[in-house]
């Protein structure tokens, strides 16, 4: 039916029915229905597509580092150094010691040996002593309390604790005033004159002597020990000798 009509326009129009003809076969091929197969398929336009960036990480955290004085500006710690004097070794099981006698009638051999396990010592006229925990300058005293007057009438006895350096001290009015290292059986008026005796300031009718372990200080007037010797008291390791100033 098509053919005849492009005849019959192409007989009586010529060449401008026959381009009537294409216009309007073009018009229908476009104005067909569209293939709905498709229609579910999802829109893949730019516009609508979703970035497939990976997420970016999160910047690490700094870890606060704290900071390091610098050399210039660190201050070095202070030290404090005790000026005390330190006190005399204690005696224990074990340690050998040497006690020698002197001012007896008679002479006596010196002991020479070690603390027994139980503390003890055993000494002439088989008496014991308990030496473990106590200084050789208490030991001293203790022998010769006991010995003195119960055996003796007169007794000096020195505690040698081998390898060990014992002191005495004296301060005060006297010219050279500090430790002083004890070698052996000394009197007060003796320990003094080691010491450069007395400064212009002393007060000589007072001088006070201070026991290793004790509080309290026994007064001694100098000039009386000079006029009686009997009287001039020992020193042992670790006593004090303190010589006050007078009033002008």
């Amino acid at each position: 039916m098509i053919m005849i009509s492009v005849r019959k326009l192409t007989g009586r129009g010529g060449l401008l029915g026959v381009c009537l003809v294409v216009a309007l076969f073009l018009t229908g091929c476009h104005t067909s229905k569209p293939d709905t197969r498709f229609a579910d398929l999802p829109d893949l336009t730019p516009s609508s597509a979703t970035s497939t960036q990976p997420p970016q990480a999160a910047p690490a955290s700094t870890a606060a580092v704290p900071s390091t004085p610098s050399a210039g500006s660190a201050t070095a710690p202070l030290t404090t150094v005790s000026t005390a004097a330190s006190s005399p070794e204690t005696l224990k099981v074990g340690d050998s010691l040497v006690i020698a006698y002197s001012d007896l009638p008679e002479l006596k051999p010196a002991f020479n040996g070690q603390i027994r396990q139980d503390g003890t010592i055993t000494l002439i006229l088989d008496q014991t002593f308990a030496a473990a925990g106590k200084t050789p300058g208490e030991l001293e005293r203790e022998i010769r309390e006991r010995y003195v007057p119960n055996f003796y009438t007169r007794m000096t006895v020195t505690v040698m604790h081998e390898g060990a350096t014992r002191f005495y001290y004296v301060d005060g009015e006297v010219k050279m005033p500090g430790r002083q290292q004890y070698t052996g059986p000394i009197t007060l008026t003796r320990a003094i004159s080691t010491c450069g005796d007395f400064t212009d300031f002393a007060r000589k009718s007072k001088v006070q002597l201070i026991r290793e372990g004790s509080k309290k200080a026994e007064k001694f007037n100098y000039r009386k020990l000079l006029r009686d010797p009997s009287l001039d008291p020992l020193i042992y390791p670790g006593d004090k000798i303190h010589v006050p100033r007078r009033f002008l």
